[in-house]
C-alpha cells in the first residue's frame, strides 16, 4: 500500500463520517484486514465494518475525500462505492444472482446426473462417451455461469496477492471441469461434470440463503426513513403557501401543518393548538396535545390542527434520521458460530491448497504420472470442500424457522435462533407488547341517559379516544341521544347541545392524567378512564420465560404511571418514559453487566433498541420498522412465541453443535482416504454431498421441536 498522505497540526480540521458499500467482504479476515488498513491511513480516526451490510464507516478528517477512501480500499484488495443515505436504495444485485446461479445449477446437476446414471449401470464404449459429451455440454456453461460468483470473488483476491475460501474452490471446479473435458474428448472412462456442478449447487445454496438474510437487515432503515413526510406546505413571504419536497426544506421555513399530515420536518410549534401521535418516537399510543413553543418532530403525524411550526431540522438531521442511523449502526452481524468458521477460513485455503499439492508431488514422486497424481490432487480439493460445515448453522436455522413459521413465528435473521439461546434477560415494550394496544373505556361510572350522550358525541368525533369510546358504547347496544351545534375544537375536544345544555366530551385535565376523557353534560362533569389491557396470556409467558431463566421487565416511552401499574400487575420491574437512545443506554449497561438482553417491541422509537439488543422480537402488530429491525415476528393475540422462540433456539444450538462435530469427523476420515488415492473426484463430489445430506438429515429433527 503506498505511503498515505500526511497532515501538518496546522492543518487540523473538523471529522466527519462517511460509509462505503463493500461487497467482496467474504469472512473475517476481510474485516480485520479493512479495519487494520483503514485505521493505518493518515486523517482516518476509526473505522467500522458492518459486515451484515457488507459496509464499512470511516470517521476521518473532512479534507480526506471519498476517493481517497475507496482508493485505499482498492489497495487492500476491495472494490467499494459511497453508500447511499436510504440503506433500502441499495440494490439486491447479488442476492438476485446468486438465486439465479443457483437456479441454472440445479437444472444443471439434475439432467447430468440423469445421464450419469446410464454410465454408472455399466454403459460403456460409444454410448458412454456419448453421454460423457452431453454431460460435457450441459456443464460447460453452468459451469461458466453459476461458478462466477466464485471465480470472480477468486480472482479479486489473487489480483491482490490475498486468499481466500473461492480461491481453493475455483481451483477444484475448474481443474475437474477440464480433466473431465479431457477425459470425453480422449475417451476416458471417468469423467466427473456430475459431481462439479453437484459441489456448485450445495455452495451456491448456503451462499445465496446468506445473502437474502443480509439484506433483510437493511429494510427496516428504509421502512423507517418511508414514515417521514414527503412534501409540506410552506408560508410564503406575501402570505401565500408553496407546496415543497422535503429533500428542498430547510430551517426557518415555516410550514402549516393541517389534521392527519404527517411532519416533513422538526420544528417548534409557533401557533395553533392540536394534537399529534408521537408513537414513533415516545410509543405512546395516547395523542400527545402540543400548544405554541411544543418541539414536534418528522414522521409525528398531526391529529388536530391546523398548526403552524417553524422548522429546525430538516432530512439527514432530524430525530427520525438520527434513529435510522441508530439502527444502523446497531445492526451488526453477531454471530459466534459465523465468526469460528471465519476464522478457520483463514486457514482453509492454505491448508487445502498445501495438501493438494503434496498429494500430487508425493503422487509423481511415487511414480503415478501426472494423470493420476492430478485425478488425486483434483479429489482432495473437492473433498475438503467445507460444504458440510457451511451448512452446519443454515440447515438447523431453515428448519427450526420453519418449525416457528407454523407456530405463527417468523424468524428473519440468520443468527437469531443462536443469539436467542443466549439470552437471560427479556426487556419488554408496554403498550401494544405486553398490552393489546387498544384503549377500553371504563363505562362502569356512566348512567344510561351519560352513556347515549356519550355516544352522540363520540361517534362525530375522529380523536382516537373517542373512536374507542364509540365502539365500547355501541358493543353495549347504546342508542346515540340526539344532539345539535356540534363543533369539534382541536385541543379541547367536542362541543354540542342537548335539550337545551351544553354536552362535551373534553381532553382530561393534567390531574386526572393517564388515558381519560371527561364527559361534560350542563354544569355536570364525569370523567371516563381507559385502560390498555394486558395480552390475554401475559402472566403465563413470563413465567414460561423465568422457566427458561429468563428475567422480564418493562422499558417503555409510556408514562411512568402507567407502567408501574402493569409492572405491579404482572409482578416484574418496570421503567417508563425512555427514549429511544436511553433504551440503547440500558442495553448497554447489560451487556457490560454480562448479560445478554431480549429486546421485545412494537413501536417505531423501538427499532434502534430491536436492532441493537443481543435478540429481539416484535408482534404482527408492530409498525412496519418495527418488524423490519426485529430478529423475529410473531402473530396472533398471544405472547407464548416469546418463550417458544427461546426454547427453539436452545434446542437448535445443539443441533447446530452436532453438525459441527459430524462435519467434521467426516474430514478426518475423507481426507486421508483422498490423500491415499482411494478416491476419484466423483466419489469425492458424492462423499462431500452425503456428507452435507448427513448434516441435513440431523437438522431435520428440529422440525418437531416447535410442539
Amino acid at each position: 500500500m503506498s505511503a498515505p498522505t500526511a497532515f501538518s497540526p496546522e492543518q487540523a480540521a473538523e471529522l466527519t463520517d462517511s460509509r462505503f458499500t463493500v461487497p467482496g467482504m467474504r469472512c473475517a479476515g476481510c474485516i480485520a484486514k479493512i479495519e487494520r488498513g483503514l485505521g493505518e491511513l493518515a486523517g482516518v480516526e476509526a473505522a467500522r465494518v458492518n459486515f451484515s451490510a457488507k459496509r464499512v464507516a470511516v470517521r476521518h478528517d473532512d479534507r480526506l475525500d471519498d476517493d481517497a477512501i475507496v482508493a485505499a480500499l482498492e489497495r487492500l484488495g476491495f472494490e467499494s462505492q459511497p453508500a447511499v443515505a436510504n440503506p433500502l436504495a441499495e440494490d439486491d444485485r447479488e442476492s438476485k444472482q446468486l438465486l439465479r446461479a443457483l437456479a441454472v445449477a440445479g437444472f444443471g446437476m439434475m439432467n447430468i446426473m440423469l445421464l450419469s446414471v446410464s454410465v454408472w449401470s455399466g454403459a460403456g464404449g460409444v454410448t458412454r462417451d456419448m453421454f460423457h459429451w452431453l454431460s460435457a455440454l450441459i456443464a460447460v456453461p453452468v459451469v461458466a455461469y453459476s461458478g462466477r460468483p466464485f471465480f470472480s470473488s477468486a480472482a479479486m483476491a489473487l489480483r491482490y496477492r490475498r486468499t481466500n475460501m473461492d480461491v481453493p474452490i475455483s481451483i477444484g471446479v475448474l481443474l475437474a471441469t477440464g480433466m473431465s473435458f479431457f477425459e470425453t474428448f480422449s475417451g476416458g472412462e471417468h469423467a466427473y461434470f456430475d459431481g462439479v456442478v453437484m459441489l456448485l449447487f450445495f455452495l451456491l445454496a448456503g451462499r445465496a440463503l446468506d445473502a437474502t438474510m443480509r439484506n433483510r437487515t437493511r429494510a427496516g432503515i428504509g421502512a423507517l426513513m418511508s414514515k417521514m413526510g414527503r412534501s409540506a406546505q410552506v408560508l410564503q413571504p406575501d402570505g401565500g403557501t408553496l407546496r415543497i419536497a422535503a429533500e428542498n426544506l430547510f430551517p426557518g421555513m415555516t410550514m402549516l401543518v393541517a389534521a392527519g399530515d404527517a411532519l416533513a420536518a422538526d420544528g417548534t410549534v409557533i401557533a395553533g393548538r392540536g394534537a399529534i401521535d408521537n408513537a414513533m418516537l415516545t410509543g405512546e399510543s395516547t395523542p400527545e396535545p402540543v400548544a405554541e413553543g411544543a418541539q414536534v418532530h418528522a414522521g409525528a403525524i398531526a391529529l388536530e390542527g391546523p398548526l403552524t411550526v417553524e422548522i429546525t431540522a430538516t432530512q439527514g438531521d432530524t430525530a427520525i434520521a438520527e434513529i435510522a442511523r441508530l439502527m444502523d449502526e446497531a445492526g451488526q452481524s453477531r454471530s459466534r458460530y459465523v465468526r469460528i468458521a471465519d476464522r478457520a477460513s483463514r486457514l482453509y485455503a492454505p491448508a487445502v491448497h498445501s495438501l493438494a499439492l503434496l498429494a500430487f508431488i508425493g503422487w509423481m514422486i511415487a511414480g503415478a504420472g501426472w494423470h493420476q497424481s492430478l485425478v488425486i490432487a483434483i479429489s482432495v480439493l473437492i473433498i475438503t470442500c467445507p460444504c458440510a460445515i457451511g451448512l452446519a448453522v443454515p440447515a438447523a436455522q431453515v428448519v427450526a424457522s420453519g418449525a416457528l413459521l407454523r407456530k405463527g413465528l417468523l424468524v428473519k435473521d440468520g443468527t437469531a435462533l443462536e443469539r436467542l439461546a443466549e439470552v437471560d434477560v427479556a426487556l419488554f415494550d408496554k403498550t401494544g407488547t405486553l398490552t393489546r394496544g387498544e384503549p377500553v373505556p371504563d363505562l362502569s361510572q356512566l348512567d344510561d341517559r351519560e352513556k347515549s350522550i356519550a355516544l352522540a358525541l363520540a361517534q362525530a368525533s375522529s380523536h382516537p379516544l373517542s373512536k374507542g369510546l364509540a365502539a365500547a358504547l355501541r358493543s353495549e347496544g347504546v342508542i346515540p341521544a340526539q344532539i345539535g351545534q356540534v363543533d369539534e375544537r382541536p385541543g379541547e375536544g367536542i362541543v354540542a347541545s342537548f335539550e337545551g345544555s351544553e354536552v362535551a366530551l373534553r381532553r382530561a385535565s393534567v390531574e386526572t392524567a393517564g388515558l381519560a376523557t371527561t364527559l361534560q353534560i350542563g354544569a355536570r362533569e364525569q370523567t371516563i378512564s381507559f385502560t390498555d389491557r394486558l395480552r390475554s396470556d401475559a402472566r403465563e409467558a413470563l413465567a414460561a420465560l423465568k422457566a427458561l431463566k429468563v428475567d422480564s421487565r418493562i422499558v417503555s416511552g409510556d408514562r411512568q404511571g402507567a407502567v408501574a401499574a402493569i409492572a405491579q400487575e404482572l409482578g416484574i420491574e418496570g421503567q417508563g418514559g425512555i427514549d429511544p437512545a436511553g433504551k440503547l443506554a440500558l442495553l448497554e449497561q447489560l451487556r457490560e453487566a454480562g448479560h445478554r438482553p431480549l429486546m421485545v417491541g412494537d413501536g417505531l422509537n423501538d427499532g434502534p433498541a430491536l436492532a441493537a439488543a443481543h435478540a429481539s422480537l416484535a408482534p404482527g402488530t408492530a409498525s412496519d420498522v418495527s418488524q423490519q429491525a426485529a430478529d423475529a415476528v410473531f402473530v396472533g393475540e398471544k405472547l407464548a412465541p416469546v418463550a417458544l422462540a427461546v426454547r427453539v433456539a436452545r434446542s437448535t444450538m445443539t443441533v447446530v453443535r452436532q453438525n459441527f462435530v459430524l462435519a467434521v469427523v467426516y474430514n478426518v476420515l475423507a481426507v486421508p482416504l483422498a490423500l491415499a488415492g482411494m478416491v476419484t473426484p466423483m466419489i469425492a463430489a458424492i462423499a462431500m454431498s452425503t456428507s452435507s445430506l448427513i448434516v441435513v438429515a440431523n437438522s431435520l429433527r428440529l422440525a418437531r421441536a416447535a410442539r
